[in-house]
């Protein structure tokens, strides 16, 4: 794709299963990548893996809940990378149950991760944006905001929300150069989806069930989900911006 060579790229939950896929996958492309992720740890094991296979790449400790921990990371970034050209908003966190059995301080945790975490990240990285005259946003929100998704209220709540917020920056930044745009996951192989599956009590009859409803007959798997959101963050994407791609093998088909 073009485009992304030499980029400076921001990955939220870069640790994890769709950003680790993500990272690598934009570390082949010639980008530098910014692994970002509470689980430092997790994020210097991409981060190593990247540059074993001849990358660029650098892990940086980011509690996204935190907006001194974002203004931190992102100066390390920029200090070690160069400036922000594109942000991925990948982190993102849920407990399954009904919306009855949840209390306040569930929510809370779910809104800050799911929500306000990327508005910290907008924030600090839009002005940059901005001065330097464009950059590319992915947000990556979930099926779940479009269709619901039974014990995930408030989870849905929070995507549903990041695609509303993701269109509105889109119109108000596309005078500056910025495109925002969203990548929504349907059902996906990931730590996420395994405790989704333990908390319905049957996890063989979820997974059988999810499997027959998807018109391509199985679950996602991480390395699914890079394609779209690479492609929204290159320049054969520069004439798309306030957008929403479902990437869930036709469980959710919007016009």
């Amino acid at each position: 794709m073009k485009g992304l060579k030499d980029r400076t790229v921001v990955v939220t939950g870069g640790g994890g299963g769709i950003g680790s896929a993500t990272c690598r996958r934009f570390g082949e492309a010639g980008a530098k990548v910014a692994v970002c992720d509470i689980n430092e740890e997790a994020a210097r094991g991409v981060a190593d893996a990247i540059a074993d296979a001849g990358g660029t790449a650098q892990a940086f400790s980011c509690d996204i809940t935190d907006r001194s921990s974002v203004d931190r990371a992102i100066a390390a970034v920029e200090g070690a990378l160069g400036s922000v050209d594109v942000l991925i908003n990948n982190a993102g966190w849920d407990v399954f149950k009904p919306f009855i059995n949840t209390d306040a301080d569930i929510w809370d945790k779910i809104i800050a991760i799911n929500l306000v975490g990327a508005l910290n990240m907008h924030h600090a990285v839009l002005p940059g944006m901005i001065e330097r005259g464009g950059g590319r946003i992915v947000n990556i929100s979930s099926d779940a905001a479009r269709v619901g998704s039974s014990g995930e209220a408030v989870y849905a709540a929070c995507k549903g929300g990041l695609v509303a917020f993701s269109k509105t920056l889109a119109r108000e930044h596309s005078r500056h150069g910025v495109t925002v745009n969203v990548v929504c996951p349907g059902p996906t192989e990931t730590a996420l989806f395994e405790d989704y599956k333990q908390g319905a009590g049957n996890p063989e009859k979820l997974l059988k069930a999810f499997e027959r409803s998807i018109p391509l007959g199985r679950i996602g798997q991480p390395d699914d989900l890079p394609g779209a959101i690479l492609f929204f963050a290159s320049d054969d994407a520069a004439y798309i911006t306030g957008q929403v791609l479902s990437v869930s093998g036709g469980l959710t088909m919007n016009g």
